[in-house]
């Protein structure tokens, strides 16, 4: 849980840091393995995930809602932690 409660704080730092960055953004990472960056975007109020797969190809998913994305992202680094 408390992993999930950082990757929400992180979020929130994006959206506090308006005005600092056109679009704020930051990576996630496991074992020093770049999993999905995030932007945010101001105007709209939307949050971007590009997830990366193991030969670095490019998903991306948009949304509006701080939570979902939130869970998005927790679900991209334990599906690295835990390979099924």
């Amino acid at each position: 849980m408390s992993q999930l409660l950082s990757i929400i704080q992180r979020l929130q730092a994006m959206q506090k840091a308006e005005g600092h960055e056109e679009f704020p953004q930051r990576l996630f990472e496991v074992n020093g393995k770049t999993l999905c960056q995030v932007k945010y975007f101001p105007t709209t109020k939307t949050f971007e995930v590009e997830e990366y797969d193991k030969d670095m190809n490019k998903q991306k998913y948009q949304f509006d809602d701080i939570d979902i994305t939130a869970i998005e992202i927790f679900e991209i680094v334990q599906e690295e932690k835990n390979p099924s």
